[in-house]
């Protein structure tokens, strides 16, 4: 019994302690929807709750958790009391075993695109949702402790715009109880010159060959895995700003280019397709051609994946000029680099000077003049033997009538 008694006054002695830089603090009041903050981050969502409400009720950060799994470490908070005000902090991983692990809700809902995605009928959202709440240990049957919940939630959507201009991922702003984040940071488009996808592209400083295969790939990390990354569109452009330049599809949906070949699109949380090397008409006087690769690219959940592709024709569409990134919901917040694709310009599809056209010209009538008096004088020649034989064959059916 002693020990006992003694632990328990130990904590109390610990809490009162703890709670003393509480008490003349402003924020030592009764607990309020703004006590807490949400960041959703691209790969972890982050939560602070005020301290000071939380000991005004009588709990402490070790009587708080995420979801009621106050036995469960990875659920807990830690106290940081460095800062002011006060908070318990928590934190976890957006993949599969952090979610469950401490029972986060995730659902995930179908919306009508929009901005550049307002060609397809349907993209998809993520919201993942929990509570924070206290435990009294000392309730039994009844307790005169108000319980206190957080509730949170972070909504991110699956649509994004790739393509190969610096990155610049937004700061996301704190926001009370729920907010909004991104994915796009677990995103990345590489180019690679083998069908293994092992070697990365090197673009020699003179381009590349016309016609020559380059091979790209959109890949999603540290992601849960109920997600998949479906490419919509890929095309490319003149520019690394696609609203004011010439552009051409690779593809829109299920709908390419012949010499664009799909691999893997909308099956695993990697997407990989290839296309030829080519020059922008507008390029014919410039030593190289450069081009730009944009994807509209989403993360799907993996049955509606499957149903996209088994629908695929739904999302054909004519052609269009690419419309400004600036203005939709998700394409904003950030890009992706990926690097300018360069290709040669043969000389010959170049202007010639004046001068070597006349020179080129003058070589070829003497050639062609030449040819035909060779031609002519063999044919006098054959013409001449013929006579000859004829002549001969002639005189010898004479002499032979003669002698009879």
């Amino acid at each position: 019994m002693w020990p006992v008694l003694l632990v328990y006054h130990l904590v109390l002695i610990l809490q009162l302690e703890a709670q003393s830089p509480c008490l003349t603090h402003p924020t030592f009041r009764e607990p309020d929807n703004s006590d807490i903050t949400v960041v959703c981050g691209t790969n972890r969502i982050d939560l602070q709750i005020l301290l000071c409400p939380m000991y005004f009720n009588g709990y402490s950060e070790a009587m708080v958790a995420l979801n009621g799994q106050f036995f469960t470490p990875e659920c807990r908070g830690n106290a940081d009391w460095t800062v002011d005000p006060p908070v318990v902090k928590f934190q976890f991983y957006i993949t599969e075993p952090y979610l469950s692990i401490c029972s986060n809700k995730l659902t995930i809902s179908q919306e009508i695109g929009s901005g550049l995605f307002s060609d397809f009928s349907s993209v998809q959202s993520v919201n993942i949702s929990g509570v924070v709440n206290t435990l009294d240990p000392n309730a039994g049957t009844i307790t005169y402790k108000q319980e206190i919940k957080y509730m949170f939630s972070c909504r991110y959507p699956l649509q994004y715009l790739l393509n190969n201009t610096e990155i610049s991922v937004s700061g996301v702003s704190l926001a009370i109880k729920d907010n909004n984040g991104s994915f796009i940071s677990t995103l990345s488009m590489h180019l690679f010159e083998d069908l293994a996808y092992t070697t990365r592209l090197t673009i020699p400083p003179l381009g590349l060959n016309l016609k020559t295969r380059v091979f790209v790939e959109v890949r999603a990390t540290n992601l849960t895995q109920r997600f998949n990354v479906l490419l919509d569109r890929c095309y490319a452009t003149t520019s690394p700003y696609p609203g004011n330049s010439t552009s051409f599809d690779l593809f829109i949906g299920c709908h390419k280019e012949p010499q664009t070949v799909m691999f893997v699109n909308g099956e695993l949380q990697a997407a990989r397709f290839s296309f030829e090397a080519f020059r922008f008409t507008e390029h014919r006087n410039r030593t190289v051609s450069t081009s730009y690769i944009h994807c509209a690219t989403r993360l799907c959940e993996k049955t509606f994946c499957r149903s996209l592709r088994q629908n695929c024709t739904v999302f054909g569409r004519k052609r269009r000029e690419v419309q400004s990134a600036q203005g939709t919901s998700v394409s904003d917040a950030a890009t992706i680099t990926s690097g300018p694709i360069i290709t040669k310009v043969d000389e010959v599809l170049g202007a010639v000077p004046a001068a070597s056209v006349n020179r080129r010209q003058e070589r070829t009538v003497i050639g062609i003049s030449v040819a035909a008096g060779l031609f002519g004088g063999l044919c006098v020649v054959m013409l001449a033997l013929l006579i000859y034989k004829i002549s001969k064959s002639q005189f010898s059916v004479g002499k032979s009538t003669l002698s009879h």
